[in-house]
């Protein structure tokens, strides 16, 4: 007996061995079967889905759950333009808080909005004792009043008040960290968010680090939310590189750095593990740092490294070595260049042409990198409503020639790179439908078109959310498509995503979002 049949439906499967089919049979949390091969089954429930469309679970390869999680209970000045206006609720939130010598954060702080950075001496007016760390929403950079800048090591540079990557860690460095207790509620509440958009897995990237991390016993915090019943959906954690230390391990092993007891990609179970490893080589676009070969259109710098080179292509080549799947974050092409120069290191000295190597975001990738990324069977793993929220800002940015080269689709297919979907989350809107749309239209929220040549179908955008999405994480043979024998993952959609106007996509209604046969929202 089929634990349930959901039928009357429009079973999307992307497996291409049975397309489509109408009924689906779910056993102990798994798909038993398809159409005839159920039908005929007794249930011990039965669905009728009323013509819905069903699509695998989305999987958003690149999210940060606990960061969505605070920020969502985070004070924000998102919206505001004028510098007053922002004043204003950063006194509030420091009118909230108990004693002088407190920290206050705030959330939602992007200086386009404002037209330029805030500056120290502008906090200090309303910050009454406290210290005020302002968080840029690309999470590349931060602002603080004169009371942390006072307490920061010597020589650390910032822009009266505005403290950019690596800078920002030592900033962040002076908090205490945060209570896994408080971690695990954070990461119900994101998670819980992803559910109500149809993603049923995700890629959590970077737990532990410098820059994005919020407890040195932060994977212990999911292990907690585990426990607690907080986590609905399957999480793997990706580790920042910056927690390797050196390791004597036997010289036939050949693992100069390694995480404690050898841990690496792969460790854990169906609903929790360790994924890749994280390595940052540069900022991000929106904070004008990710690394390019050329300048920023209308600035006099190109962005910048976490790092130099030599440190970073080591960090990238012992990760390799140590057995772990990479996730090197590369924005500017400077910094993709660095990555794939270290990833062919890597494999020179030890192949492991399985390794399946990821660069996260690829957000400017010039026409000669295509064919390397390639060779080196690294997959690309894009945000596409990057561009749909701001890719007028960063078309303007990247200038007429570079433009086309953003967070491309078509060229990666083309030339044989995985492509896989991802949100970023909180730095952009987490929809998985509005991001398929970008995919296909190209169009920024204003209208613009931003490299219309790398427009793909809706079939490959949606792969890219669902078969692509489980094989960069190393679950194509749970995760990614309505084959029988995997997961009873699915989402069901008020309309087929193939069949409406390509406008319309974003705008379908998740209706029920299921995780091993369970709907997320259980009928009475």
């Amino acid at each position: 007996m089929l634990c349930t049949r959901l039928t009357n439906a429009r079973f999307l499967t992307m497996d291409p061995g049975h397309p489509v089919a109408h009924d689906l049979g779910i056993w102990q949390g798994r798909i038993a079967g398809l159409d005839e091969a159920v039908t005929s089954l007794p249930a011990r429930e039965v669905v009728d889905l009323q013509g819905a469309t069903v699509l695998p679970g989305f999987i958003d390869a690149h999210v940060h759950l606990a960061w969505t999680g605070f920020k969502q209970n985070t004070p924000s000045i998102a919206g505001r333009t004028r510098v007053e206006d922002v004043l204003a609720v950063v006194a509030d939130a420091v009118a909230r808080t108990r004693a002088p010598g407190d920290w206050v954060s705030i959330a939602g702080y992007d200086q386009r909005a404002l037209g330029r950075h805030l500056t120290a001496a502008e906090l200090d007016r309303v910050s009454d004792g406290r210290k005020l760390y302002l968080l840029h929403d690309s999470g590349h950079g931060c602002v603080v009043n004169t009371a942390v800048l006072d307490l920061l090591p010597a020589g650390i540079p910032h822009e009266n008040g505005f403290l950019a990557e690596q800078a920002m860690g030592a900033a962040r460095a002076l908090r205490l960290p945060h209570a896994q207790e408080d971690l695990a509620e954070a990461i119900g509440r994101a998670a819980r968010t992803c559910l109500t958009e149809g993603v049923t897995a995700c890629a959590e990237a970077g737990i532990g680090g410098t820059l994005f991390g919020h407890s040195p016993v932060e994977l212990g915090a999911y292990q907690l939310a585990r426990d607690k019943g907080l986590l609905p959906l399957r999480v793997q954690l990706m580790v920042s590189a910056d927690r390797l230390r050196p390791v004597a391990a036997h010289e036939t092993d050949g693992i100069p750095r390694a995480l404690d007891l050898g841990l690496r990609t792969g460790f854990g179970d169906d609903r929790l593990s360790v994924g890749a490893l994280k390595v940052y080589t540069d900022g991000g676009m929106m904070a004008r740092t990710a690394a390019l070969t050329s300048p920023y259109e209308g600035l006099d710098h190109a962005g910048q490294l976490q790092d130099d080179p030599a440190v970073l292509t080591d960090l990238i080549v012992d990760g390799h070595l140590a057995g772990w799947q990479l996730a090197v974050h590369a924005i500017g092409d400077r910094a993709a260049d660095i990555a794939l120069d270290a990833i062919e290191r890597a494999q020179r000295i030890r192949p492991r042409p399985e390794a399946r190597h990821r660069i996260e975001h690829a957000g400017l990738i010039r026409p000669d990198q295509l064919p390397r990324m390639a060779l080196l069977g690294v997959s690309a793993v894009v945000q596409p409503n990057f561009l749909r929220c701001f890719g007028d800002d960063y078309a303007s940015l990247m200038g007429e020639e570079r433009a086309p080269w953003m967070y491309r689709g078509r060229a990666f297919l083309d030339h044989g790179v995985p492509l896989v979907g991802s949100s970023d989350r909180p730095v952009a809107d987490g929809s998985p439908l509005r991001a398929v749309q970008f995919m296909v239209e190209r169009a920024s929220s204003s209208g613009q078109l931003i490299g219309p040549d790398e427009a793909v179908t809706v079939d490959q955008a949606l792969h890219a959310y669902t078969v692509a999405g489980a094989r960069a994480c190393h679950w194509e043979d749970r995760l990614g498509s309505l084959t029988p024998g995997k997961h009873a993952d699915l989402v069901v959609l008020a309309d087929d995503p193939r069949s409406v106007d390509t406008s319309r996509i974003g705008a379908i209604e998740v209706v029920e979002t299921y995780v091993d046969g369970r709907p997320s929202r259980p009928r009475a």
